[in-house]
C-alpha cells in the first residue's frame, strides 16, 4: 500500500478534527478527497506528511511509519503539492524543478549531471520542456501548477499529495493538471488530492475519499460513492446527479436552477 491510514485521530487543542480515520490507498491510484470547507481536509493532509504529528493512530506510507522517519527520509517517500506556489525570487522554471532533487540551494549554480538529468526529464515526463528557461513567475497559474507536478517527480518520491490543485484555475488549466494527474497515477504514482467539485472526483479519480465532520463518511470508486443522496447531505443543497455518455460522466445540477430555468422558460413562452 503507498499509504495506509490506522484509526487516526487529531485534534487542535480541546477541538478534535479527524475522528478514527482508517484507510488504505494501493500503488498506482488517484485518489480524490471530497468534502465541504472544515471537514479536515488539510489537516488529513498534514498528518500524512507528517507536518501534524501529535495525532493518535498510525499513518504508514510505503510501510513506513511517517513519525519514525527523519525530514530527509520522509522526503524520499512523499512529495507535496499545495494550492498555489508564490516564489520569491525570479527562478527559471527548470531551477524551481532543480530544488527538489538536493537538499540546499548549491545545486541551482553547480547541479551534478544526474540532478540536471532528473530535472529535465521531469519536465518532459509533464509535457513541458520548452518552459525549461522560461521564468517562473512570468508562466501562467495552470503553467506553474504543471511546474510543480514536474517538481514533485523530480523529488522521485513515489507517493504525491496534492491540496485542490486547480483552485485558482481556469478551466482549460484545470482540464490539463488534472489529465497529467490522472496519467501519473496509471503510469505508478500514487496520489491523494483535495477537490471542491464531485464532477472532478468522478471523472478523474479512481477511489473517492469523502469526509463528513471529520469522519470517513464514504470510500470507493466514484460509481459507488457519488450520488444525489451523498452529494445532498454533503453540501446541505438538494442536487440531482445526472449521468452521460452511459455513466461514462456524472455531473451534478442543484435542483433549484433546474427548476428556476423551467419557470423562465415557461414564462417566455406565454
Amino acid at each position: 500500500m503507498s499509504i495506509s491510514i490506522e484509526n487516526l485521530s487529531f485534534s487542535y487543542g480541546s477541538k478534535q478534527v479527524l475522528h478514527d480515520l482508517s484507510f488504505d490507498i494501493p500503488d498506482g491510484m488517484l485518489v480524490n478527497v471530497l468534502g465541504p470547507n472544515g471537514v479536515g481536509k488539510s489537516t488529513l493532509f498534514r498528518c500524512i506528511l507528517g507536518l501534524n504529528q501529535h495525532y493518535t493512530g498510525r499513518v504508514l506510507v510505503n510501510d513506513k511509519d511517517i513519525k519514525s522517519l527523519s525530514i530527509r527520509e520522509r522526503a524520499r517517500e512523499i512529495s507535496y503539492i499545495p494550492q498555489t506556489h508564490a516564489s520569491v525570487y525570479d527562478y527559471e522554471v527548470v531551477d524551481v524543478v532543480l530544488m527538489a532533487t538536493g537538499s540546499d540551494l548549491k545545486m541551482l549554480t553547480n547541479p551534478g549531471e544526474a540532478q540536471r538529468q532528473r530535472a529535465y526529464g521531469a519536465l518532459e515526463r509533464i509535457g513541458i520542456a520548452d518552459f525549461a528557461h522560461r521564468m517562473y513567475t512570468q508562466i501562467s497559474g495552470g503553467e506553474q501548477q504543471l511546474v510543480l507536478i514536474a517538481r514533485a517527480l523530480a523529488q522521485n518520491a513515489r507517493t504525491i499529495v496534492m491540496d485542490e490543485p486547480t483552485s485558482a484555475l481556469d478551466y482549460g488549466n484545470t482540464v490539463r493538471v488534472l489529465s497529467c494527474v490522472r496519467q501519473l497515477a496509471h503510469e505508478g504514482l500514487s496520489i491523494i488530492q483535495s477537490t471542491h467539485n464531485p464532477d472532478h472526483a468522478f471523472l478523474y479519480s479512481d477511489r473517492t475519499l469523502v469526509l463528513k465532520d471529520g469522519r470517513i463518511d464514504a470510500y470507493g470508486t466514484p460509481h459507488e460513492v457519488i450520488t444525489s443522496e451523498l452529494i445532498s447531505g454533503l453540501y446541505s443543497v438538494d442536487v440531482e446527479v445526472n449521468s452521460l455518455y452511459g455513466d461514462k460522466v456524472r455531473i451534478c445540477v442543484p435542483k433549484h436552477e433546474i427548476e428556476a430555468r423551467q419557470e423562465r422558460m415557461d414564462y417566455e413562452t406565454r
